[in-house]
């Protein structure tokens, strides 16, 4: 029968409409899935891709990317030769519209419905409201007094941040050490790799990345040292749901600060007072200045040397990369695209006004 012809194509529609219908309804959302079936497969996934030394994952995008080049190549060649025709049209768009399909469908089902929860915030009874100048100005104040604080200490474990084993596994008990606080954060299983792709990445500004199908945090490993810490924890954070990328960032703050390593500390507070300080430069360059001289010379080097690191790597191609993935964020409930990593001065600020300095 003719609707035999249509069934393979139609097969993912039924789970992906019945996940979309699942996805407006956040709280159910992180009952069933956030807190009740996702971390049973994240965990699966880890144990699974986890023993492997190298990144699968890595692996796996490598493929698909022959795969679709081939794809491409085979695709103008047919045009060239005139062997396009309506059936072979009709065939491959059926084809790439149920691949589409099927990659929606598992993509939420392995990670992406973890957009959909309330948020960290709520998670937390944190009260995320905009916040003023002079909030801003607070927390710079204690941003920079916590750099300064730990510059000295946290340069006795740079080379110690070269062995990635150690890096990682510091990483991982940085988050054991805050599930103490809120067992929310308590990660098993853990599968943190270099990235196969880090000098590739580096063009593309990537400090690292979760692959939701295989479970793995990949770390680009050639950024600048100091900021590696952090980098770690905020993909950890993605393993452990928290796919938005300011929630993810938070999650690296609050489990980097607990680190007893205080290169992990010094590390978190660097790449927050990037984030606070770009904000607060924005809303009064003038009010900046201060905290910007504050900051220890040694500090100051190393905001140096991340500038010229990411300088020496920008290209043509790095904006429409960084547009495309911006696209993504805002199609997946981040509205503000690549400032949603921004918006973790948000967290933070609620985070001093509920906790007080001592906490931050």
């Amino acid at each position: 029968m003719q609707w035999k012809r249509f069934a393979p194509w139609l097969l993912p529609v039924i789970p992906a409409v019945g996940i979309k219908i699942f996805s407006f309804f956040p709280d159910a959302v992180e009952k069933y899935y956030s807190n009740g079936l996702y971390p049973f497969l994240a965990r699966l996934l880890r144990f699974v891709f986890g023993w492997i030394p190298f990144s699968a994952g890595d692996i796996f995008y490598a493929i698909i990317f022959i795969y679709l080049l081939i794809s491409i190549i085979r695709f103008f060649k047919k045009v060239f030769q005139q062997r396009l025709h309506r059936q072979y049209l009709f065939y491959a768009s059926g084809r790439l519209l149920t691949l589409f399909l099927w990659i929606y469908v598992v993509f939420n089902f392995l990670w992406g419905l973890n957009y959909d929860r309330p948020g960290i915030a709520q998670q937390m009874h944190l009260e995320s409201k905009p916040y003023s100048t002079d909030e801003l100005k607070t927390l710079m104040s204690a941003i920079v007094f916590r750099i300064n604080a730990l510059d000295s200490a946290s340069r006795s474990f740079r080379e110690a941040l070269h062995r990635k084993g150690w890096l990682f596994a510091e990483s991982a008990d940085a988050y054991r050490k805050y599930a103490a606080y809120d067992d929310a954060f308590y990660y098993r299983t853990p599968s943190v790799k270099p990235s196969l792709f880090s000098y590739l990445g580096n063009y593309f500004g990537i400090g690292g990345y979760y692959n939701p199908f295989t479970g793995e945090a990949q770390v680009n490993t050639t950024i600048p040292v100091f900021t590696q810490p952090f980098t770690t924890c905020h993909e950890i954070g993605h393993q452990l749901g928290y796919a938005k990328e300011e929630e993810a960032n938070f999650a690296g703050f609050l489990t980097a600060k607990t680190s007893s390593n205080p290169a992990f500390r010094y590390s978190v507070y660097v790449d927050l007072y990037l984030y606070a300080g770009s904000e607060l430069y924005v809303r009064d360059s003038t009010a900046f200045i201060p905290y910007r001289e504050s900051l220890k010379p040694t500090v100051r080097q190393d905001l140096r040397e991340l500038k010229t690191f990411y300088k020496k790597y920008e290209n043509p191609f790095e904006p429409v990369i960084r547009r495309l993935y911006g696209d993504y964020l805002r199609a997946n409930r981040q509205p503000q695209g690549m400032n949603s990593y921004d918006e973790v001065v948000g967290l933070a600020v609620a985070y001093y006004n509920k906790f007080g300095r001592e906490a931050f």
